[in-house]
């Protein structure tokens, strides 16, 4: 089993999964867009339609997202999950910080925390919300 997020976008989904794939240096696996799919009469696909994304799929080392810009005619509900990623190397996590927070809010930076590592959380410039984990220690990699 291999849990993957399925994130949800408003037409940027194409320029969202090309970042993510840039900053966890992964490749597109997949991309359709809604003008692939054949003719369907419960999913009428309008003119402005037709390019926003059907289905996406990244892959790189340690990640996997799946993503759309939803279905035609429907509205996408959520906001309340994080993505969170830890951490065993410090130098490598607070890169991927700066670059996945880079146009987004940080809300959190990257400081030391109690529990032995390194905590930060922001909302990027798609509105993903992240939160990041870097063990300044081996018994809190896997927390």
């Amino acid at each position: 089993m291999k849990l993957i997020p399925y994130l949800y976008f408003d037409g940027s989904c194409a320029e969202a999964m090309q970042f993510y794939t840039e900053v966890f240096g992964g490749t597109i696996a997949s991309l359709q867009r809604w003008s692939d799919m054949p003719p369907n009469p419960n999913y009428p696909i309008t003119d402005e339609q037709k390019n926003r994304v059907m289905h996406a799929h990244m892959e790189a080392k340690a990640v996997s997202l799946m993503a759309s810009d939803g279905t035609p005619g429907t509205e996408q509900k959520g906001g309340n999950i994080s993505l969170s990623l830890n951490f065993e190397d410090v130098a490598e996590g607070e890169k991927l910080f700066e670059a996945l927070s880079s146009g987004g809010a940080v809300e959190t930076p990257l400081r030391d925390m109690f529990w032995g590592a390194k905590f930060g959380q922001f909302t990027d410039k798609f509105g993903i919300d992240w939160m990041f984990n870097i063990a300044l220690t081996p018994a809190t990699a896997n927390n």
